[in-house]
Order: C-alpha cells, then sequence, then structure tokens
C-alpha cells in the first residue's frame, strides 16, 4: 500500500477518479498506484504537481535510486568503447583545460589522428600557464614487445609510441610542457583535464580504443577521479624524464 500517496490525495481533496481524468490515466491505474502493484509512474511529477507535494515524499525509494550517490555521481557518461565518445567531447575537454593536462596512454597515438590542430592547440594551453604531460611507454622495452605480440598489427605498439615522441619535439622545447616513460600503464589510460577525466581500463588483446571509457568529474575527496588520479601521478613520479628539445631543423 502506498500510504503517502493515500495521505496525499486525502490532504489535496482528491479523489481516485479526479486523479485520473487530472494526469489522463484510468481509475483501475491509480488503484495499482495506491496498492503499490504498478511500477513507479512515469507521469510522477504531474502526480506530484496536482497533490501539492514532491515526488520524493510520494516514491522515496525510487527517488533515491534514481539519484546518484557517493562515487557514482562522479561519472558523467561511460561508453562500451572509447571510439563511441564523439571527438567533441575530448576537444571541449581540452580547449577548456586551465590547470593541467595529464595524456597518460601508453601511446597517445589517437591524440595526432583524431583531434583536428592537436599541437597548435596543446601549444596554445602550455604558452597560456596550463601544463600539459604526457606520459609514455618506452618504445624499446620488453613490456612494449611483449604487448605488440598480442595485438599483432601492422601500425605497432613502438611505432605508435614514436609518433607520440616526434610529435612531443616538434612542440618543444616549452616550460610546462613535459613527458616520461613509464611501463606501468599498459593496462590501463589516464586522461585528466583540470577536474575532468577520461579513463580506460584495457581489455585483454584489444586496442585502447575497443575497451570501454569512463567520463569522471571529480566531485568529492577520495572518490572515483581521485583514486584515478593518483594512479597517474604515481606513474609520473615513478617515470623516466623524456628531453623535448625540439625538432631538429
Amino acid at each position: 500500500m502506498n500510504v503517502e500517496l493515500r495521505d496525499a490525495m486525502t490532504r489535496a481533496g482528491v479523489t481516485r477518479s479526479g486523479l485520473a481524468s487530472r494526469v489522463g490515466v484510468s481509475g483501475k491505474t491509480v488503484d495499482r498506484w495506491l496498492s503499490g502493484t504498478a511500477r513507479v509512474p512515469r507521469r510522477r511529477a504531474e502526480i506530484a504537481d496536482v497533490l501539492g507535494v514532491s515526488v520524493e515524499m510520494l516514491w522515496p525509494q525510487a527517488v533515491r535510486a534514481a539519484i546518484k550517490t557517493g562515487t557514482d555521481r562522479e561519472i558523467v557518461a561511460s561508453y562500451a568503447y572509447r571510439n563511441e565518445c564523439p571527438p567533441s567531447v575530448w576537444s571541449s575537454l581540452i580547449d577548456g583545460a586551465q590547470r593541467r593536462i595529464v595524456f597518460a596512454g601508453y601511446t597517445n597515438y589517437f591524440v595526432w589522428q583524431e583531434q583536428p590542430r592537436a599541437a597548435g592547440r596543446l601549444r596554445a594551453k602550455v604558452e597560456a600557464g596550463c601544463s600539459v604531460r604526457f606520459i609514455v611507454g618506452d618504445p624499446d622495452s620488453e613490456t612494449t614487445r611483449k604487448r605488440e605480440a598480442v595485438e599483432d598489427v601492422p601500425l605497432t605498439v613502438s611505432t605508435r609510441i614514436r609518433i607520440t615522441l616526434t610529435e612531443l619535439q616538434k612542440l618543444g622545447p616549452l616550460a610546462g610542457l613535459e613527458a616520461r616513460f613509464s611501463d606501468d600503464h599498459i593496462a590501463s589510460s589516464v586522461f585528466i583535464f583540470d577536474d575532468q577525466m577520461l579513463f580506460t581500463p584495457h581489455i585483454a588483446d584489444l586496442l585502447g580504443h575497443e575497451s570501454p571509457m569512463l567520463h569522471l568529474r571529480r566531485l568529492q575527496p577520495d572518490g572515483l577521479f581521485d583514486r584515478f588520479a593518483q594512479h597517474a601521478e604515481a606513474l609520473w613520479a615513478g617515470g623516466r624524464d623524456i628531453p623535448i628539445v625540439g625538432a631538429a631543423s
């Protein structure tokens, strides 16, 4: 029995048939709402408005279930595949960042392939005072060699890393642009744009764009955002500097 709905109808002086008429349903439907045997109605906002109460008062459990709480509320969007995320999302995150950008993907190859004028936009960010960091795998490491054997694709992991290294040399040297090698993020990628993040856990032998991705926004201490950001910070702390001296003339 939905006692809250019954009492609200009594207080508002609204009968079973009157409520049915006001929200465009049958009297039997209202009976099911009252008995609690029907699903939470799609028109619950209209019902609450007719009765002069809040939706939460009438269906408290349903409202609590619909509202994200805890770390869940930091999830802006989820994608079954990274390439399902529109390029415009990446563009808006890059262009909107003012304090820090971190590309902690093993190759970061896609940045140069999928983002128009990526180099110029990143240069503008650095020149405006934004910190830009790249963390990539070592193209000559055993970890990279093993990953290449797993992927077995023509455009190898080491080649994709070297493309990123070449693009970074074209950009630098710039104060605020830094890069380091790390072999500890072969299984995940973290991309940070101020207080927003795109995180990809890599699945088995799939390429990065075939793995799922979460879009996160920092809303609390020690939430999902902070935990993954700590991972990126640990990668950076344990990484090896890549000198960015500028492209050879």
